[in-house]
């Protein structure tokens, strides 16, 4: 039987304070994903508390620079540098941020491209 999976679209204010909420309520951080849409990404936090899944979705243009969840969630500055190099998200107070340097890539930000323009520059 498939479980039935809370989604809640949040802008980033709504996310922040709703991240603060499940760590006081003793939600645990199961993981961040990222997506590539034309106008900017889709970014997906989700969160189990009794084996129950909550996801928090955010969409954000291309160029935004949004906060990090690390200073609730520490093991967050994983996930986050993971996307800031891959993506090119950027993600402002990670508790621990690699600069670009967590993965190394022949092109910058390759899931940022689509994927006949990343083909060329490798």
């Amino acid at each position: 039987m498939i479980e039935n999976q809370e989604l809640i679209e949040l802008d980033e204010e709504g996310l922040l304070a709703k991240v603060y909420s499940f760590s006081s309520d003793e939600y645990r951080l199961v993981q961040i994903h990222c997506t590539r849409l034309d106008n900017g990404f889709e970014m997906n936090y989700s969160f189990d508390k009794d084996c129950r899944f909550t996801n928090l979705r955010m969409i954000i243009e291309k160029e935004r620079e949004i906060a990090s969840i690390s200073g609730i969630y520490w093991s967050a500055f994983l996930y986050e540098n993971e996307i800031a190099d891959l993506f090119g998200v950027k993600i402002k107070n990670m508790v621990i941020d690699y600069k670009g340097k967590l993965y190394q890539s022949s092109v910058k930000a390759p899931f940022a491209v689509p994927k006949p323009e990343a083909e060329k520059k490798a």
